[in-house]
């Protein structure tokens, strides 16, 4: 800023300087605000002099922080005087005071463009500097193509181009409809053949961004590309004055290497060729040295570069050379340097042909977990994580463990968790991981999640060959004169399951186990207080022949908490105290703890909400992506101790002890799939199920009513879907049984009255052993049940519900012994629907299991359904066939009682045509107006009795969820005729007219008798010389659902 001649703004700024407080400050620049305000009032006695000096005075009190609301006229005035140092203000001070929203730039879009199609340079470049930084959609719309003449010109001076470059990416990132794809192709391929390195630069940040949207449109631009970086490579005509630390033009090469990576491949073998040369060269050219800022530059070029083999999936040769490039790195002084190479060689394990070599410095990955600097730490944990598997887990989780002693508090939870993880998926036996665990809780007990020990409890209640070995570890650790008290939790369960194998050892009797646990009952919290007094009564009964002193210990304490101020504390003493004293009753009641069925962990979503870095991705998500599909898939095995499972029951999640690549490959679990809760063991006898930490939305049952899958043909050992019906973590509003025949007969759908969609009926067909439309009337009103099931394949469903959104679990078992593949699953959502499913693996292995997450998000009322389209291979036939999904109408409801007044309120208000619709409904099915209004319930409508004085009507409120409307309240209500129930007047009020016309509709299908479809035809199987390619229209849901009609 020029001062020069401007003496009053040369004292302004040294009286605001010189000001000793904030307030003098103040009074001075509203002084000087109040001058302005009064010399700008009198604009034509103003020299142009003046009102220069003024306008930069107004920039001055901006760039202290003061509002400056007024004498923005006389600024953008300033653009259009014809001299340049008055044209100056008025574009430096219009950039910096107005943005692209404000109205007074509407004033200046002409005169600008004048500048920027004028002759003088100086004017070009202070108009496209102030229009790159302000953009806008007016100033793209009205001066794009001016701008995209000057880059393109070759009369124009280089600075002209360079400043005409960056505006037009300015404008094409706020309106990208500025650049036609069509015609910018060839212009861009020719101005990458620039000479200019400046403008070079500037046209390669405007490539990446062009390029990012689009590659495909860009093919020929690469190889330019590589020519650019050829020539910078071998620093070919190279100016000085872009040379920086003898790295010809860093930025530039980094730009480039960038917008390669957002091409898919290069398949020119030339290209490909010359780009590998190049990019050996940068390997083998880059060194740590003293200077910091060639340091900088260098391994800014060298990570791109990086990033760019990565990409471009190298020879393993050349992987190699960039593995080992990062290990030097990660052993150098610099922390910046060490930071960049633990975050890089954390994407290096995306690459499968290197995890050996990244393995091979192991020990100074080890050795970064003691930096000083806790980012480097927190890279080299994320790093240890990705690499570990069951060649070095041991190794690995003892340092862990050692670190542990050491380690600040911000890490140790992020430590203990990751720990914990990797001994599960890893442990080369069970007895090593319930030692891991142990240790775990004993050495950061504060940091260890109830989920870690529910976990190695479950282990060990489901191995026999554990139960002693666990029970003999916890007695060691309750000698420890300070233990944590979810130690003292896992003890204390552990041996009042299996204490009692103990009881030939020294220091294990009965009596000596309740003495060394009841010393811990002062000090423990209530909740460890209730696993106590389980642990007192499972000693109680396996004390052989029995202690009358311990029995009577006992007894004082179950009396002594039979007051205690804590419901589940006194209710547990209560019950216990009773049952001592019969004896047998007690036993039976406290017998030892069945198995737990098997779940999947519930540790790796922890580890993925545990998260804390900003790098850009940690190893957690790394380990994500390398899986091809986010569904989980699982099979049979026998566990650990030998013993063959039930035929009919699935296990989960694999145990530790099973074969590497069998873990690998069914018990990795993907971050969208959601976690089931976590089994707490109690023991009282009965296991109940405890919310997952992970989990934020309530309404879990802790009793849940199982079913079988299927009630229409006996139950196979081969069912699959054995823990289907069991508890989300998530449930939606209970739903009250009703008989599938009372209701949901039809639906006015546009895949009409098909529960299940088939291609041409042939001989050699599937035939469903269910019935198809019976079990998805069934499941419009249920959360969880059995969809379809042939003899080949079973498809339960497990839903959960919140407001507009809902959450499906698919599950696709393999009944047989051989695979299933080529196993395809898409949605046809309808157009009031937002659905979202998780990828389903090609292969489902014998007797596995599939669980495919969907996503449902309700946009607004409509009775439209989706359908599930399916295929899959088994032995030389498809099978191809189409399901009606129950999302319908009534999943998103949730029932409301409202009182007389309010109720009335609300149907009074709505009076407007639309909002409230009549209809008298004929050919109703007759039915008890009681049985009418259990119908109501099961949709989600919450009949109030008592509203309606007659006693023959019905009035039901409930809420309706959608994104459109909202939580939007619908009042329903029902009159009947006592002398004949075939018809009725139905009368339906809600605040959207849309709504309650298809909430009417919705209602009135489920009260008239429309009869039952026939069954389903079967799904076709298909012999594969008469497949056919799918159309054209493949992905368009309304075409889809016009050829299955």
């Amino acid at each position: 800023m020029a001062l020069s001649g401007m003496r009053g703004l040369s004292v302004f700024i040294s009286d605001v300087r010189n000001c000793h407080n904030k307030e003098q400050e103040r009074l001075r620049v509203d002084k000087e605000l109040g001058n302005i305000r009064t010399r700008f009032k009198n604009e034509k006695g103003l020299s142009p002099y003046e009102k220069k000096k003024y306008v930069w005075k107004m920039l001055y009190i901006y760039m202290l922080g003061y509002d400056v609301d007024f004498g923005h006229m006389e600024t953008v005035s300033l653009i259009s005087a014809p001299k340049y140092p008055e044209k100056q203000v008025g574009y430096i001070v219009t950039s910096c005071l107005l943005n692209e929203n404000n109205d007074f730039l509407r004033m200046v879009i002409n005169t600008v463009r004048n500048d920027i199609i004028g002759r003088n340079e100086t004017f070009q470049c202070l108009a496209l500097t102030m229009v790159g930084n302000i953009g806008g959609k007016e100033f793209s719309e009205s001066l794009a193509p001016d701008v995209q003449k000057l880059l393109i010109s070759s009369s124009c001076r280089p600075v002209v181009r360079k400043k005409a470059a960056l505006c037009l990416l300015r404008l094409y990132r706020k309106n990208p409809d500025v650049v036609n794809i069509d015609g910018w192709a060839d212009r861009m391929a020719q101005l990458l053949d620039e000479r200019d390195l400046g403008v070079l630069t500037s046209v390669m940040s405007l490539f990446v961004s062009l390029v990012s949207n689009n590659s495909e449109a860009y093919w020929n631009c690469l190889p330019k590309c590589v020519r650019i970086l050829e020539r910078l490579a071998r620093n070919q005509d190279i100016p000085q004055e872009y040379t920086y630390y003898g790295i010809p033009s860093p930025w530039l090469q980094v730009k480039t290497m960038r917008a390669l990576q957002y091409f898919p491949t290069i398949e020119d073998p030339n290209a490909r060729r010359a780009l590998f040369e190049v990019l050996q060269r940068i390997l083998m050219g880059t060194d740590v040295v003293k200077n910091v800022n060639k340091n900088n530059a260098s391994h800014a070029v060298l990570f791109e570069a990086l990033a760019l083999v990565m990409h471009l999936d190298a020879e393993k040769e050349m992987m190699s050379q960039c593995v080992a490039l990062l290990g030097k790195f990660i052993a150098v002084r610099e922390p910046n340097i060490r930071y960049l190479g633990l975050e890089n060689m954390t994407r290096m394990l995306l690459v499968t042909d290197v995890q050996d070599i990244i393995r091979r410095h192991q020990a100074q990955i080890i050795t970064s977990l003691k930096d000083p600097d806790i980012s480097i730490r927190r890279r080299a944990l994320d790093l240890l994580y990705g690499m570990c598997d069951v060649t070095n887990a041991k190794e690995i989780v003892e340092e862990l463990l050692q670190y542990l002693d050491t380690a600040e508090f911000a890490m140790r939870e992020e430590l203990s968790l990751k720990a914990a993880i990797l001994a599960e998926k890893f442990a080369p036996q069970l007895l090593w991981y319930v030692d891991v665990i142990l240790q775990l809780i004993d050495k950061a007990g504060d940091f260890v999640s109830d989920d870690i020990w529910y976990r190695v409890v479950q282990f060990v209640t489901n191995n026999e060959d554990l139960q002693s070995y666990a029970a003999a570890k916890a007695r060691e650790y309750l000698d420890k004169p300070a233990l944590h008290e979810t130690m003292v939790k896992v003890s204390a369960y552990l041996l009042g399951e299996y204490g009692h194998l103990l009881a030939r050892r020294p220091g294990c009797s009965p009596k000596e186990l309740f003495a060394i646990i009841n010393d811990k009952l002062p000090t423990v919290s209530t909740s460890t207080v209730a696993i106590l007094l389980s642990t007192y009564a499972k000693i109680l009964i396996h004390t052989q022949p029995p202690d009358v002193g311990l029995q009577q210990q006992i007894l004082t304490i179950f009396k002594k908490y039979e007051s205690y101020i804590d419901v589940e504390i006194q209710q547990r003493a209560v019950e216990y105290f009773e049952l001592s004293r019969k004896g047998p009753a007690l036993a039976d009641v406290l017998a030892e703890m069945p198995k737990f069925p098997e779940r999947e962990s519930a540790l790796l979503k922890k580890a993925e909400d545990a998260e804390i870095d900003t790098a850009e991705q940690s190893a957690i998500k790394l380990r994500s992506q390398q899986q091809t599909s986010s569904a989980l898939v699982v099979a049979d095995h026998s566990p650990a101790n030998g013993s063959a499972p039930p035929a009919n029951h699935l296990t989960l999640v694999k145990m530790p002890s099973q074969i590497v690549s069998d873990t690998q490959e069914s018990g990795v679990i993907h971050e969208e799939v959601p976690n089931p809760p976590v089994e707490a063991p109690k023991e009282n006898g009965t296991p109940v199920e405890v919310e997952s930490r992970d989990t934020n939305i309530t309404g879990i049952n802790n009793e849940v009513k199982t079913e079988p899958p299927s009630t229409s043909h006996s139950t196979s050992p081969a069912d699959l879907l054995a823990d289907l019906l069991g508890p989300l973590a998530i449930e939606g509003p209970p739903a009250v049984e009703q008989n599938p025949t009372q209701g949901l007969n039809s639906n006015q759908s546009p895949v009409g009255d098909l529960a299940l969609a088939t291609l041409d009926d042939q001989s050699n067909s599937v035939q469903p052993i269910v019935n198809v439309e019976e079990k998805f009337h069934i499941l419009c009103t249920k959360d969880s049940g059995v969809l379809y099931e042939d003899p080949h394949i079973q498809i339960g469903m497990k839903a959960e519900w919140r407001a507009h959104h809902g959450r499906l679990v698919l599950f696709l078992g393999n009944k047989n012994t051989s695979a299933l593949t080529s196993v395809r699953v898409l949605i046809l959502p309808p157009s009031h629907l937002k659905m979202e499913l998780s990828s389903v693996p090609d292969t489902i292995p014998p007797r596995a299991q599939v669980q495919v997450p969907l996503e449902v998000a309700n946009l607004r009322a409509s009775r439209d359904v989706a359908v599930l389209d399916l295929s899959y291979t088994f032995g030389t036939s498809l099978v191809d066939g189409k399901l009606r999904l129950p999302v319908v109408l009534n999943k998103f409801l949730q029932p409301i009682t409202l009182t007389p007044e309010e109720f009335f309120l609300q149907w009074k208000a709505l009076t407007v045509h639309l909002l409230k619709v009549q209809e008298v409904v004929k050919g109703v099915k007759p039915m008890p107006l009681s049985e009418m209004a259990n119908l109501f319930m099961s949709l989600h409508l919450a009949v109030a009795p008592g509203l309606d004085n007659n006693p023959n009507n019905l009035v039901a409120c409930t809420t309706f969820f959608s994104e459109a409307t909202r939580a939007m309240l619908c009042l329903i209500r029902l009159e009947t005729d006592p002398q004949d129930r075939t018809q009725l007047r139905l009368t339906v009020a809600s605040g959207d007219q849309h709504l309650t016309f298809e909430l009417k509709e919705f209602v009135k299908e489920h009260l008239i008798d429309i009869p039952r479809t026939q069954a389903a035809p079967p799904m076709a199987m298909v012999q594969p010389q008469l497949l056919t390619a799918a159309p054209a229209t493949y992905n368009d849901p309304g075409a889809m659902l016009a050829g299955l009609l």
